[in-house]
């Protein structure tokens, strides 16, 4: 099966370069190109692809917005950021947006067409080199409002422990380490996660996680 990418990059020489690395990869075709957010949500909406590699500043409609409104009205279509820099102030709104992950510009070709292939597949992706950076970040911003700690309605006690553990970048394994449950057990406690809070994917979890107060300057291990 062929995962069909939108390439949205005010650069015409990225593009280019996108468009020659992806179209020479097996299972991967480039099926059309934007310079801008509006030009990305519109080819989007025509084309309807599987992933979107966005810019996030470009003139105009900004990779922010587009990736808003694109997985707004495409829920079928997954949006994987790329930046020039590991803490782009943007990159967290981005995902905020509805982005299923982000990577380097400077990322290596084959990590790249990784991480499409691991968007499409409907996994979030947040760069080895600099997640627990963002992390960070997130940790060093204002604590949200109200108390801290608080599950978001609906999550069971284990499910608020699983939530804490994926917003301080843990994996599957990890977290069934730190909790003594089987990977199963956490596979489907982070499945639910993902119904009550109708988040798209692991990248809106860690965002879930932050904005309940779970994650953050007032945490504790």
């Amino acid at each position: 099966m062929t995962t069909s990418v939108l390439i949205a990059d005010d650069q015409a020489l990225l593009r280019g370069s996108f468009r020659v690395l992806v179209d020479t990869a097996d299972g991967l075709h480039v099926v059309g190109e934007a310079a801008d957010g509006a030009q990305a949500v519109a080819q989007a909406a025509r084309l309807r692809p599987d992933v979107v590699l966005m810019d996030v500043r470009m003139p105009g409609t900004d990779g922010i917005e587009a990736t808003r409104r694109i997985c707004a009205d495409l829920p079928d279509t997954r949006v994987l950021i790329l930046t020039m820099f590991d803490l782009d102030e943007y990159v967290y709104a981005a995902l905020r947006a509805g982005a299923s992950g982000f990577l380097l510009k400077d990322t290596p070709p084959a990590d790249l067409l990784a991480g499409i292939r691991v968007v499409a597949a409907g996994e979030a992706l947040l760069a080895p080199s600099v997640t627990r950076r963002l992390l960070a970040e997130f940790a060093a911003r204002p604590a949200p409002a109200g108390p801290a700690r608080t599950a978001p309605a609906g999550v069971t006690d284990r499910e608020r422990e699983v939530l804490t553990l994926v917003g301080r970048g843990m994996s599957n394994t990890e977290i069934a380490d730190h909790l003594h449950l089987s990977h199963g057990t956490v596979k489907s406690h982070i499945g639910r996660l993902l119904a009550k809070l109708a988040a798209r994917d692991r990248a809106q979890l860690v965002i879930a996680a932050y904005e309940a107060g779970l994650v953050g300057t007032r945490s504790r291990p």
